[in-house]
């Protein structure tokens, strides 16, 4: 039996992590209580919280304590905060790069508008790279359950500030609302502008979700994309065409996508090979962080130190990372498996 090695020290690129689901557990308590919001018990009883979204209801209510945390960041230093801590925890885990998801309406309202907002976190996007060492760029996320006149003002947004750190243009949010090709003209604005598209798909629908991104929306990389192992001719597609999945296990089970660990089909992705970059989703609601994804492939889908070598390869490869950063992490790659 091989030597297992320690998964934190394995070089790799993170690439699905949205903002406010990155935040500590620990500093949302603390900033709930500066500002007295009153949290739901599901985000204070120190365990993650029983989530089922397969159904409205379930979706609602993880809508609800995402919307709860989200409350309790109001000041510039609050988002500050919750970024430095984001990178910390990814060096922690071992990630060398970082693309962090966020939907900067949701905090114009407490920040002095969208221009301010989107400021304030690529300045603190800037200030925690600089004192962790991560290399950290943002990807700007439009909202499935608003008007597509909205997503489009953001891609617009997106684009003019390409130069300060936005890489990428997505979309999330319940994916059984809002149908990809309404979304197209958004997406057109942010690929014209050298973004890369990375919406969300195939996660609580099946295959035809991530095939609407792929037509419609010309993904060029597709948050989750699970759902496409009931699809062996999209799996050939993504595989073809070397389509990254931002495949987030932890997430898949806490949500009800799948039962358990063993059911995420990332041995049929892998092996059809497709690209994979495992992501924590919402390490807040979901109790894991990035080198725990790569756990339960190791743990619950017996991948050997050498496919899981090749699996941080592919999130690095997926990236928008410059390609000095992307050799770096290769070559570090490579040194962990000679170990």
């Amino acid at each position: 039996m091989e030597h297992a090695r320690d998964l934190t020290l394995l070089p790799k690129a993170h690439l699905h992590l949205h903002f406010t689901g990155s935040m500590r557990p620990s500093t949302l308590l603390e900033l709930a209580d500066k500002y007295g919001v009153r949290l739901p018990d599901a985000l204070t009883s120190g365990e993650p919280p029983k989530l089922r979204a397969t159904d409205e209801r379930g979706w609602f209510r993880f809508q609800r304590l995402y919307d709860a945390a989200r409350s309790c960041l109001r000041e510039p230093d609050d988002i500050r905060r919750l970024v430095r801590e984001a990178a910390e925890e990814d060096v922690r885990d071992g990630s060398g790069w970082l693309e962090i998801q966020v939907d900067p309406t949701s905090y114009a309202p407490l920040l002095g508008g969208m221009i301010p907002a989107v400021e304030i976190i690529l300045d603190a996007v800037d200030a925690a790279s600089r004192e962790t060492g991560l290399g950290m760029r943002v990807v700007i996320a439009a909202n499935r359950m608003k008007h597509p006149l909205d997503a489009r003002t953001l891609a617009r947004l997106a684009v003019r500030y390409a130069d300060r750190g936005i890489v990428g243009f997505g979309l999330s949010n319940d994916e059984r609302r809002g149908m990809a090709r309404d979304f197209d003209r958004a997406f057109a604005i942010a690929r014209e502008g050298g973004l890369l598209a990375a919406p969300h798909g195939g996660e609580l629908t099946g295959p035809s979700s991530v095939r609407d991104c792929l037509d419609d929306l010309h993904a060029s990389r597709i948050g989750h994309g699970v759902r496409a192992a009931e699809d062996p001719r999209l799996l050939k597609r993504l595989a073809d065409r070397q389509i990254t999945c931002e495949v987030c296990p932890a997430s898949n089970v806490a949500l009800g996508v799948y039962e358990r660990h063993e059911d995420v089909p990332l041995r049929t992705l892998f092996e059809a090979g497709v690209p994979m970059a495992l992501g924590a989703d919402d390490p807040l609601l979901f109790g894991s962080r990035l080198a725990a994804q790569y756990e339960i492939a190791r743990q619950h889908h017996a991948f050997t130190d050498a496919e899981l070598a090749e699996l941080a390869r592919q999130s690095v490869r997926g990236s928008a990372a410059p390609a000095g950063v992307q050799e770096k992490l290769l070559a570090g790659i490579d040194h962990w498996i000679a170990s």
